[in-house]
């Protein structure tokens, strides 16, 4: 059985977060700079280019991409022969948000009571963490900041088997289309359909996790991804709601076996600064 240090967790954590929020990943600058090439719209290509420009300036400058530096979910995928030693699991990932957030001068933006007197934590904590048991002795750890721009617009449909493939579609787009601008396209669309409704919006936002554009390995979630592509970017949303081709950078897929009555659809919204780190010890 491996051994892990608690320690080692919470500074593997802690670095994640603070190069999650000032390093944009290579598949999603180089979708941006494809996107400006390909938009039509003037004022959409020229957005474009400030997004393209404003990841350069976060490296050098060592700035947050965003002054929303999210919630910080966390995926843990947790091989069943590791043994986490020297600490809690959860305590040495709160403690490692906490470290990143307060050394890299990222925003604190969690609240701890939702509709009470909605006192800030001060420290970013705690986190929202999933976590799955995997086979290996390996702890695989993945930071997706998430912002409030693009959370707001995610959104939970109990569908009917009737409804089918196209009745999937048409919630996705109608989504797509009462957001419009809020959240900051162009997009990355998680989907997951099936499951119940408590995981079903699980599945949707760790498809966010998958190189940017990357087909599903299922073949009927990769064509349907293409699909609800197309039909997005025919909205004419574009960069920021400005009009335009590029609404959506990707949409990736996520299905699971659902019950006979039920077609549970999630649709989790992620803005153009698609930020995520993954480390593996």
């Amino acid at each position: 059985m491996k051994e892990i240090e608690a320690s080692k967790i919470k500074g593997t954590v802690a670095k994640l977060c603070v190069d999650a929020c000032y390093v944009l990943p290579d598949d999603v600058l180089n979708a941006l700079k494809k996107a400006e090439k390909e938009e039509e719209s003037p004022v959409g290509k020229e957005t474009l280019r400030q997004l393209v420009e404003n990841a350069r300036i976060a490296v050098e400058e060592k700035l947050p991409l965003c002054q929303d530096c999210g919630v910080a979910v966390i995926f843990l995928e947790v091989g069943q022969d590791a043994h986490i030693v020297g600490g809690d699991l959860y305590k040495a990932i709160s403690d490692g948000v906490k470290k990143g957030y307060e050394e890299g001068y990222l925003r604190k933006s969690v609240d701890a009571h939702p509709f009470a007197e909605r006192e800030n934590t001060g420290d970013n904590t705690p986190p929202v963490i999933h976590t799955t048991i995997v086979s290996g002795d390996k702890l695989k750890i993945s930071v997706l900041p998430k912002g409030a721009g693009s959370e707001n617009m995610c959104r939970l449909f109990m569908l009917v088997p009737g409804d089918g493939r196209e009745g999937v579609i048409k919630t996705v787009i109608k989504a797509v289309e009462e957001a419009g601008g809020k959240p900051c396209p162009p997009l990355v669309l998680g989907v997951g359909v099936g499951g119940m409704a408590d995981n079903v919006m699980v599945l949707a936002r760790h498809s966010l996790l998958r190189k940017l554009g990357e087909p599903g390995k299922d073949p009927d979630d990769a064509a349907l991804e293409k699909e609800i592509l197309k039909r997005v970017n025919d909205l004419g949303i574009g960069p920021l709601g400005f009009g335009g081709r590029v609404t959506a950078l990707a949409v990736h897929v996520e299905s699971s076996p659902t019950h006979i009555a039920c077609m549970p659809v999630a649709v989790a919204f992620q803005c153009h600064s698609a930020r995520h780190k993954e480390a593996v010890l």
